[in-house]
């Protein structure tokens, strides 16, 4: 009996602390339902993040105040968009637009976790002919903004599963991206189509300690693994930070594919510590409703990493 009233209690907290981010009101709740989860996340080990482009504010300084607004400790910062340019369509190689997200992370605490380069969802890593210039131009942009990890998906051009000829070149360009990086102690963190042995064995290929893996719940879930397993066989030294939601149908809280408290037992007994980025995990039944969606996932994290 008393181990259903905590099972209780806990399920009637976070539905009040998704319905309250979503901006309902519940009756009988405190004015503030995600105080507790949102104490003293400066200490935390692991902090929750959720991405500008998905929460629909790329490179906009009004993803600084939604994230505070959704309790989210940090924002993944988008390069902007790719297409056919030589490089990315940024607003942050000016010194006045960086000035000026600089403020809007220090006036509502929300940090910056990553910078991400997403124009490789869609782009080819390996083919296009200004890469140098697209990572420097990135590398530039996490010494401005004081940000030590960029996000790299390889994404559907470069998956090396369907297309391994590609893998040398995306060898040879992660090693020079990597002595970019270096030269800021950063690090790049990259999402390949592999499953975790393989990553791993690629990035042992790659051999640089400024290349690491942006590890993605839903690659793990894609390929039929099991997310704590597959972070195991990573690894610690191998994962920079973590993409830690699922494709989109149900919310993470309601998701049977995701056992979250054995991921944070997991992740614990790895002494690993860092930034967990809610990417997708939109109930599809409410797709466009970004506070409701992203607000009951980031709850839903704070109460289990939190």
């Amino acid at each position: 009996m008393k181990n259903q009233h905590k099972k209780n209690h806990r399920r009637d907290f976070l539905k009040t602390a998704s319905l309250a981010t979503a901006g309902i009101v519940v009756a009988g709740a405190c004015t503030n339902p995600l105080h507790a989860l949102t104490a003293n996340t400066g200490k935390q080990r692991y902090k929750i993040a959720v991405c500008d482009w998905m929460i629909l504010k790329r490179q906009k300084l009004s993803a600084f105040s939604l994230a505070e607004e959704i309790h989210a400790d940090g924002i993944e910062l988008d390069m902007g968009g790719l297409g056919s340019r030589e490089t990315f369509d940024s607003k942050l190689s000016d010194p006045a637009m960086v000035k000026q997200f600089l403020e809007a992370s220090r006036s509502t605490g929300v940090d910056i976790s990553s910078v991400a380069m997403s124009g490789f969802y869609a782009q080819s890593f390996a083919e296009r002919p200004t890469v140098d210039r697209m990572v420097q131009d990135c590398v530039n942009t996490m010494k401005a903004m004081n940000v030590n990890i960029a996000f790299l998906p390889l994404g559907v051009q470069g998956d090396m599963v369907k297309y391994p000829e590609l893998r040398p070149k995306i060898v040879e360009r992660l090693r020079s991206a990597g002595e970019k990086a270096g030269k800021i102690d950063g690090i790049i963190a990259v999402e390949t189509s592999f499953d975790a042995t393989e990553e791993k064995k690629f990035l042992e290929e790659v051999n640089s300690p400024h290349i690491k893996s942006s590890f993605n719940f839903a690659n793990a879930i894609k390929h039929g693994k099991d997310i704590s397993k597959e972070l195991r066989i990573l690894g610690k030294k191998h994962i920079a930070q973590i993409h830690c939601s699922n494709t989109d149908g149900v919310w993470l809280e309601n998701d049977k594919q995701v056992n979250m408290p054995g991921i944070k037992h997991t992740l614990d007994k790895m002494k690993w510590e860092g930034w967990l980025i809610v990417e997708r995990s939109r109930d599809v039944n409410m797709v466009r409703n970004v506070k409701a969606n992203y607000g009951a996932n980031v709850a839903y994290l704070k109460s289990v990493f939190q």
